[in-house]
């Protein structure tokens, strides 16, 4: 059973803002798709298998109406329209049940449950999916999303499809993500026994690793999602593009 760095979620209004703003620092982002039983759509920005969800509601009536344990629709409500914030990450698994069956050992979950969306094309893109209810001193869990096939075969695929592209800029990869919460040392030690991650090591902030991605903890009385830092962007670096009330850093 292995966890990683899926995607992480951010909140907007205005979707094509974010195309618009992407495209003007040579970053390329695309319209994904509507959950049309969710009420929400989203663009995304793919860096190799990991990628940036830029969610907005499209029919708030079915957001209303979608089942209470879906917390990424829920959190959109909730946030929107006066904050456009990152939210939660997305981990990704490749057995579901597995995780599903250790986490559920000191949490609360929901049922696993189908996802889907249709895509710019009309095509239809499935996955499974479920929510960690609750939060830890405030900040929100991850949810769990398990897609098909093997990481080789679905990077191919998406390159194929046009999904995964190289940005004009450079940027080539999702490194980090920055949390600012209250207790840095006990959400670290409640994430890495939750998720059993090892410590980041060498670092000015306390922080994890999940795979080849880092979770930083910094003080701060937000508790949530604060920035993500992506690198390979040489005509970016030490630049940012600030977005809501979300940052995203180059290095």
């Amino acid at each position: 059973m292995t966890v990683q760095l899926d995607h992480v979620v951010h909140y907007v209004n205005d979707l094509n803002q974010v195309i618009e703003t992407f495209a003007a620092n040579d970053l390329i982002a695309f319209y994904g798709g509507q959950h049309k039983e969710w009420g929400t759509h989203n663009v995304l920005s793919y860096f190799d298998l990991s990628y940036i969800e830029f969610l907005s509601i499209e029919e708030p009536t079915l957001a209303q109406n979608a089942d209470q344990v879906h917390v990424v629709v829920k959190d959109a409500l909730r946030h929107l329209p006066t904050e456009e914030t990152l939210s939660r990450l997305a981990l990704r698994t490749d057995d579901i049940e597995a995780l599903a069956a250790c986490l559920r050992q000191t949490v609360q979950i929901s049922p696993i449950f189908a996802g889907k969306r249709t895509d710019a094309k009309g095509n239809l893109i499935e996955w499974q999916m479920f929510s960690i209810l609750g939060d830890y001193q405030g900040l929100p869990y991850p949810f769990i999303i398990q897609w098909s096939g093997t990481e080789k075969e679905r990077r191919i695929q998406l390159q194929q499809s046009g999904v995964i592209q190289s940005h004009p800029a450079g940027a080539k990869e999702l490194k980090k993500a920055i949390f600012a919460v209250d207790e840095p040392e006990a959400v670290v030690k409640h994430w890495q026994e939750l998720f059993n991650l090892p410590l980041l090591q060498s670092t000015k902030n306390l922080g994890l690793l999940i795979g080849d991605k880092e979770l930083h903890f910094i003080k701060g009385v937000t508790n949530q999602l604060q920035s993500i830092v992506l690198t390979g962007a040489t005509t970016l670096v030490g630049s940012n593009i600030q977005i809501g009330q979300s940052t995203y850093l180059f290095e």
